[in-house]
């Protein structure tokens, strides 16, 4: 059944900022995408995780010369070389080299300039004329600074970086020649960045990684840029989306939430798991989830999988689980979750920046209802214009007032 098709079928594979599960989920099943590949699409939560976890799928192999094509051309992501698309021993030693600067304790000495930030977004917004654009102003503005802070880039023009981002995750929204030819250019920043830390080392995340990929001697000058260019655009790409479509949620369906979180700061790290949970920031329009690939045979669900199958393991439908989840992220509740949600993924690839990401959240999902509660979009919802033709979704502009 072509992709397509099957998500006009499946309620929980339409694409929007707060899906809804309407009842128990099934075995993995097939699924053709617009390149014409077969996917098996798994869904339930045991299996998703299965999927992440399992080393019989991988994804290095979606790079192997007889891989069938995921996307009509390649991004970034679809680099052999890039620590999401390695396994095994070498991803481990990579995932060594940065993993030291994303560790919760490293991260929480972060949270007073961090929450700095915050609060001198916020005061702008404040101070600015209405309408004003939230991405923009606030939702782009806030990782952008964190992680340019974090990696010695202060001075990195955002726009430029705006540009490398939608590109690098570009699968339809843009020509293939532009894609390639900026990726082409992000690849040169990331190359002249490199030499500029080798030769004058600082106390940020570019120096350690250069000087402790120097002194491992294990990896291609390569794959050193491709680590850096990787974490300069996921560093900040992941929350933008995610805080950009927790927004739109908390500004109109999620009114009760939003005022919450702004009369009560210890709401906001279970509030921020809810809301991982239950809001999408992936365009599922193009790919079906986290993609791996069958090395050789293997059940899933009680369905055999046969070797050099490619799966999706779909996190957004398996974080709506009935058979896991026993509450609705859309409720506020004190009790702990039935189990963890799937929205940084699991196993060896669990997203680096998580920590990083969820700081960020709680403390601007607090801070901004807190000073301004009375904020409200300025256009109807069905005029939001949203990025698309990317592996993401989320809103260009997100006008509001108060």
């Amino acid at each position: 059944m072509p992709f397509e098709k099957e998500n006009a079928a499946r309620d929980s594979l339409v694409p929007m900022h707060c899906p809804r599960n309407t009842g128990p989920l099934g075995p993995p099943f097939l699924v053709e995408l617009s390149t014409g590949t077969s996917v098996w699409v798994v869904q339930r939560h045991a299996d998703v995780r299965q999927v992440l976890t399992d080393p019989r799928l991988n994804r290095a192999h979606l790079f192997s010369p007889d891989a069938p094509a995921l996307t009509p051309y390649p991004n970034l992501l679809d680099n052999p070389d890039i620590l999401i698309n390695l396994d095994g021993s070498e991803h481990r030693r990579l995932r060594r080299t940065v993993g030291r600067a994303f560790t919760p304790r490293t991260i929480e000495r972060w949270r007073p300039w961090v929450t700095s930030v915050v609060d001198d977004l916020t005061a702008r917004l404040a101070a600015a004329e209405q309408p004003v654009d939230l991405i923009a102003q606030f939702v782009r503005a806030l990782p952008v600074a964190v992680f340019g802070r974090l990696m010695g880039l202060d001075g990195l023009n955002s726009k430029r970086l705006a540009y490398w981002s939608d590109h690098a995750f570009a699968t339809t929204a843009f020509p293939s020649q532009q894609v390639q030819e900026a990726m082409m250019d992000f690849a040169a920043f990331g190359a002249e960045l490199v030499a500029q830390r080798r030769a004058a080392p600082g106390e940020d995340l570019v120096s350690s990684l250069v000087q402790a990929a120097d002194e491992d001697g294990g990896l291609t000058e390569q794959q050193i840029v491709s680590l850096v260019i990787l974490l300069v655009v996921a560093g900040h790409e992941v929350t933008t989306t995610v805080l950009g479509n927790t927004l739109v949620y908390l500004l109109t369906d999620g009114r009760g939430t939003w005022r919450a979180l702004g009369a009560d700061e210890g709401l906001a790290p279970q509030a921020t798991d809810r809301l991982l949970r239950g809001i999408s920031i992936s365009d599922r329009d193009v790919l079906p989830g986290f993609m791996r690939r069958a090395v050789e045979d293997v059940e899933i669900g009680g369905v055999l999988i046969p070797a050099g199958s490619v799966v999706a393991a779909d996190t957004v439908t398996a974080n709506l689980d009935p058979e896991t989840y026993r509450e609705d992220w859309r409720v506020d509740s004190d009790g702990a979750p039935s189990a963890a949600h799937l929205a940084f993924g699991a196993g060896p690839h669990y997203c680096l920046g998580a920590w990083l990401a969820r700081m960020e959240l709680e403390l601007a999902l607090h801070r901004l209802p807190q000073q301004l509660p009375e904020m409200r979009l300025a256009v109807p919802v069905r005029d939001i214009d949203w990025r698309r033709g990317l592996l993401t979704r989320s809103p260009k502009t997100l006008p509001v007032t108060w």
